[in-house]
């Protein structure tokens, strides 16, 4: 960098050669005391809201602050995705961890409106209701304990699998679910690929993903050769069906990394947060008592006609929107996420050099008490008549 762009650097530590900050990291994270990672640059260093580290193989700044999250996140000139290379090869190259950022709006543009808004949630809301309710009576009626986030992945990749791939068959889904428990445990570790490694483990529930969802592309386009309709339109079809204005198609493997990418991160996070949404009101009865009166009014309000819950009973749920809020700002469904430099840049001050990596890292804004009081308790009220501030709740 030459000792003028050196000096300009935010304050911290490379720590060891190859491995950098990576087994403190780690270690935080095993002993269950995450920000304990955070916690060590700014004992040492001071809050300066940036720090320099050498994470995922790479010389890496850590941005802690709603500013500078902000800043990073809004600049698309000097910030690209920078995801490390374990999530891209494991998520996909053609996926939106890795393409550039017009094909990402395009993609997203076209991959959102099948699954956001009134008449596609409305679509969603039977299947989505009728599920939910026969698992949970199926854990009732189990008799004993259950592995309760183990069948919440299973309740919520029924869901995502109906969204994306409307026409999978049992065998289909039971093989998807366990490569993609597999392929989790991979996702953000070191890419070592020896044997013992989980990224190891998870390179081969990527082939076997991409196995089992080439063949239901593959029966698809046979099907549509032959002019043959499998009824309902979902995912994979509108992926197949897309086209740009100067007529390009998406290919198979755009096709596979983008359905990779979206069944893992919509039944993944949905499944933690139910989860740990469930345990901290098991551990507030105050507060569980108010979410279940909220329910059961909804309930008691909705005529004897309408079948199952509409988007409006949804709007109804005020207290359960707070609690769903203050369970995303403790937990995150990701703690951090990825960007690269394609230029010298400043944040809070100091030099971010072009082709490093910077870490985003949302914990950190959302338990910093300047931001929430009292950020490691519980307490759905902060969200009361509350608009947070651009850049504080991510």
């Amino acid at each position: 960098l030459g000792a003028a762009r050196r000096a300009r650097l935010p304050p911290g530590e490379m720590g060891w050669p190859l491995v950098g900050g990576m087994w403190a990291f780690l270690r935080a994270f095993k002993s269950g005391k995450p920000d304990a990672f955070i916690a060590s640059f700014v004992r040492r260093f001071g809050r300066t809201g940036v720090y320099r580290s050498f994470m995922f193989s790479s010389p890496t700044v850590l941005v802690t602050t709603a500013e500078g999250c902000k800043q990073v996140l809004m600049d698309d000139d000097a910030f690209v995705t920078g995801w490390p290379k374990a999530t891209v090869a494991l998520v996909g190259p053609r996926s939106f961890v890795a393409m550039p950022y017009d094909e990402h709006r395009r993609i997203r543009k076209l991959t959102a409106a099948p699954i956001n808004g009134f008449d596609a949630l409305t679509g969603y809301l039977p299947f989505i209701d009728r599920t939910v309710t026969s698992s949970l009576r199926a854990w009732a009626d189990h008799g004993g304990s259950v592995e309760f986030l183990t069948e919440l992945r299973r309740m919520t990749f029924k869901i995502i699998v109906q969204i994306f791939l409307g026409g999978a068959d049992q065998a289909t889904t039971r093989a998807l679910e366990r490569s993609y428990t597999e392929l989790n445990y991979g996702m953000r570790a070191m890419a070592i690929n020896l044997p013992g490694f989980a990224y190891r483990g998870a390179l081969r529930a990527r082939r076997r993903l991409v196995a089992v969802l080439q063949g239901v592309l593959d029966e698809r386009r046979a099907a549509r050769a032959k002019g043959v309709s499998g009824g309902g339109v979902d995912m994979m079809d509108r992926l197949i069906e897309a086209q740009d204005e100067r007529g390009r198609r998406l290919d198979d493997d755009e096709i596979i990394d983008v359905l990779v990418m979206y069944l893992n991160a919509g039944h993944e996070s949905s499944g933690h947060i139910t989860m740990w949404a469930t345990v901290f009101l098991q551990e507030n009865p105050d507060m569980f008592a108010r979410a279940k009166a909220e329910q059961e009014a909804i309930m008691r309000s909705i005529p004897s006609s309408q079948q199952g819950l509409t988007l409006r009973d949804f709007r109804k749920m005020e207290y359960l929107s707070q609690v769903i809020d203050e369970t995303l700002r403790l937990v995150n469904i990701s703690f951090v996420s990825f960007r690269q430099a394609t230029r010298d840049v400043f944040v809070n001050g100091y030099l971010i050099p072009k082709g490093w990596k910077v870490q985003l890292w949302y914990r950190s804004v959302h338990m910093d008490p300047q931001v929430y009081p009292d950020p490691t308790k519980f307490d759905p009220s902060r969200w009361e008549g509350h608009s947070p501030r651009a850049g504080t709740f991510l």
